[in-house]
């Protein structure tokens, strides 16, 4: 066959004999029917890629309520302990791209494996530390392999649907997050709350028991590509940490990064998926959705606190139902404009984020504020799922692992971006 891809989309360019591997036993081509294509991408349950992917969010939304129980503990400032949230935040966005590389090189079992290890070691380092800077090694660890699962997860639907389900796991159980780490917290401990993360792996022995098949690239690996990426993540993830030196250092890599594509254009970054028009504009979109929602997700509790003087598990009461809200609703949003124009998901989400952006700036009545957090919440879930399918279809056959990756990784400096401009602008 001349297409190569994975969706039988016509006119996309022959790269070559590549294979995919079911489980590590077996090659099936990259080219191959479309009945095997179905298997390929659609082989594991959405309940279990939704299981899977889901408790990423325990570790950018968990530690809301969790952070001033541990600060108190270690001696440490409650600004201090925010790296915590800010390596997890950089480890997700790194992890995104490394991950989906090394499912795109060696199949998703192998990258299941690795990724499981990540969290599972993240999970000790956190449980047995005292010292922030290993405390903040463990969340990254956690980090990183979170972000393997969920993007092996959402390279494995094989519909818009399923998809729709697994983001909207993420926001659900984000929705919960907050509660249960505080809840977690006074029963068990913040270093427990902290780990939540480790939940990732209970359903990976299951999905690996379905032999999950994901195509496998024979292509020769871009390390030059790998360093220069994961350099742009940490400028970027700095930037609003100290500004002027991190603006400074993205430039130059990303100098060094554009001319890496002209000269390996099929490398690390693949040339065909940054080109996309329409791959950008939906990876642009979910990190703008995600700046606001978690942006509102810290910056709320301390006006809660201030201006109604809830308590810290009220307030994580309260913010459940909008969140849950949002994550719940954005399965029936994601189903419904599935087959409309782009036009018009990115028109209404971009307004719903906009509408609680100021009415969170405007108001500090407790209604009005849930209210932003439920409007952000069901834009930035919702968008999730319907731009990461847009941002797959945009892309040539064979490079969706990698777009998937990158549009993740898009979304997901949105999560690290907007805890961090809360707390610089609340500080």
């Amino acid at each position: 066959m001349s297409d190569g891809s994975l969706t039988g989309r016509p006119g996309a360019p022959d790269s070559g004999p590549r294979t995919a591997r079911a489980g590590g036993s077996r090659d099936v081509p990259v080219s191959a029917p479309p009945h095997e294509r179905d298997v390929t991408r659609g082989g594991v349950p959405a309940v279990l890629l939704a299981l899977m992917a889901g408790p990423m969010s325990f570790g950018i939304a968990g530690p809301t309520l969790v952070l001033p129980h541990a600060a108190r503990e270690l001696t440490l400032s409650v600004g201090a302990l925010t790296w915590l949230v800010t390596a997890f935040g950089w480890a997700i966005a790194v992890g995104t791209p490394l991950l989906a590389g090394l499912q795109n090189r060696r199949g998703a079992r192998m990258a299941l494996l690795t990724a499981t290890a990540l969290v599972l070691l993240g999970a000790v380092l956190v449980m047995t530390a005292s010292a922030l800077p290993f405390l903040m090694a463990g969340s990254a660890l956690q980090g990183l392999g979170t972000a393997g699962l969920t993007t092996i997860a959402m390279s494995l639907t094989g519909s818009p649907r399923a998809m729709g389900l697994v983001t909207a796991s993420l926001a659900t159980i984000g929705a919960a997050a907050p509660l249960i780490g505080d809840v977690v917290s006074d029963q068990l401990g913040w270093r427990a709350a902290l780990a939540l993360p480790v939940l990732s792996v209970a359903c990976v022995p299951f999905v690996l028991r379905r032999r999950p098949v994901t195509p496998v690239s024979g292509r020769r690996f871009d390390l030059a590509g790998m360093v220069l990426l994961t350099a742009m993540v940490t400028a970027l993830v700095f930037v609003p940490h100290s500004w002027q030196a991190a603006v400074g250092a993205a430039a130059v890599i990303g100098l060094l990064l554009a001319l890496r594509l002209r000269a390996r254009p099929d490398g690390f970054v693949p040339l065909a998926v940054v080109r996309a028009p329409a791959f950008l504009i939906a990876a642009g979109l979910a990190f703008l959705l995600a700046v606001v929602n978690f942006g509102l997700i810290y910056a709320l509790p301390p006006l809660l606190t201030a201006n109604a003087g809830w308590s810290s598990g009220q307030v994580g009461l309260a913010i459940t139902w909008p969140l849950l809200f949002g994550g719940l609703v954005s399965y029936a949003v994601i189903a419904m404009t599935e087959r409309s124009p782009f036009l018009v998901p990115a028109v209404l989400f971009v307004v719903l984020a906009g509408i609680a952006t100021v009415t969170a700036a405007l108001s500090v009545a407790p209604l009005a504020l849930l209210s932003a957090q439920a409007l952000a919440s069901l834009a930035a879930a919702s968008g999730q799922g319907v731009f990461a399918n847009r941002a797959r279809a945009a892309v040539p056959g064979g490079q969706e692992p990698a777009a998937i990756g990158l549009y993740n990784l898009a979304y997901l400096l949105g999560a690290a971006f907007g805890p961090a401009m809360t707390t610089l602008m609340a500080g």
